[in-house]
């Protein structure tokens, strides 16, 4: 039996039919594995020891009565658990990378999935430009000159913000649009963070693909597909999931980053494949776990917890 803290926004709230946590939670559940969620707001380090207030959980597969709460504890990080769940969605802002910080401070004593050092060192749209010729012509940068220099180089872009998530922000530009630099100035009162901006993959119009790899390993594949005339297919504005294959350059991508994955200790890891483009690595809270499931039988959480246990036992 392993002891599983998860660090979420609050479990109230999930969606028992298609959250990967959830997922993650019941494979851990059904294993004998006892589970505490908390919220990072609650972490504390004092001389060197960290901890959080944490409330243990029992869970059934019951749409709105999917959860029991016990009473809340105080839990050493360092001491009382094995493993600690980092599942909090994004912003990827200071408030997130100051809970890597503290996290840090218990792995890998405490095996924390993902590493919290490396998700730190891997915003995920530009992790991915550490490797050539697997992306679309990309540019990030928060300088206006070069962004419409890029813009017209290229004519049809995408431009999204460096750490947003779930589709946020993601706006197309045909060639000649006038919009750039507005859309520049208007990220820019709100933000100090580079933009990045992408030439258009007409691809996408057949789905963006969420591979999700287990220790650096493609275990499958869903396909996300945009409404009719949108270009964002993300799950959480609208897009719809469709079963598909792995095809010989997914696995192409995959092999080349792979290795590096598991280097950095990434064990969970969603990747964006459009035609055959890498977009994105995901590795603060990947999703797609459930569609995985239900098309075609695949368990990723399962897979997941294969090599967290392994990696206990050692």
């Amino acid at each position: 039996m392993l002891r599983v803290a998860i660090q979420m926004d609050p479990l109230e709230a999930v969606d028992i039919e298609s959250d990967t946590t959830w997922l993650m939670m019941m494979t851990a559940q059904s294993r004998g594995h006892r589970q505490w969620v908390y919220d990072f707001r609650t972490l504390a380090l004092e001389e060197g020891r960290l901890s959080c207030r944490a409330r243990p959980i029992t869970l059934r597969q019951v749409r709105g009565d999917h959860v029991t709460f016990g009473e809340e504890v105080r839990l050493d990080l360092g001491a009382d658990v094995d493993v600690i769940l980092m599942r909090q969605d994004p912003p990827f802002d200071m408030a997130y990378v100051t809970a890597t910080y503290l996290l840090e401070t218990v792995h890998p004593h405490t095996l924390v999935v993902n590493d919290p050092a490396e998700v730190r060192s891997a915003p995920e749209k530009l992790l991915a430009t550490r490797f050539p010729g697997l992306q679309p012509p990309t540019l990030i940068s928060s300088d206006p000159v070069a962004l419409v220099a890029f813009h017209e180089r290229h004519g049809d872009v995408v431009l999204k913000p460096l750490h947003g998530a779930a589709g946020s922000g993601v706006v197309r530009l045909k060639a000649g649009d006038p919009n750039l630099e507005a859309l520049i100035e208007i990220h820019a009162t709100g933000s100090r963070d580079p933009l990045v901006i992408q030439k258009f993959i007409p691809a996408v119009e057949k789905g963006d693909k969420r591979i999700i790899l287990i220790d650096g390993e493609p275990v499958g594949a869903i396909n996300r597909i945009p409404a009719s005339g949108q270009v964002r297919s993300n799950l959480r504005v609208g897009g719809t999931a469709a079963a598909v294959d792995l095809t010989p350059r997914d696995l192409e991508i995959c092999a080349a980053i792979g290795p590096t994955l598991r280097a950095r200790g990434l064990l969970f890891v969603g990747i964006d494949v459009i035609g055959d483009y890498l977009t994105e690595i995901n590795v603060t809270s990947p999703t797609g776990a459930q569609q995985l499931k239900a098309f075609n039988g695949v368990d990723a959480s399962a897979l997941m917890w294969d090599v967290i246990e392994a990696r206990r036992a050692a």
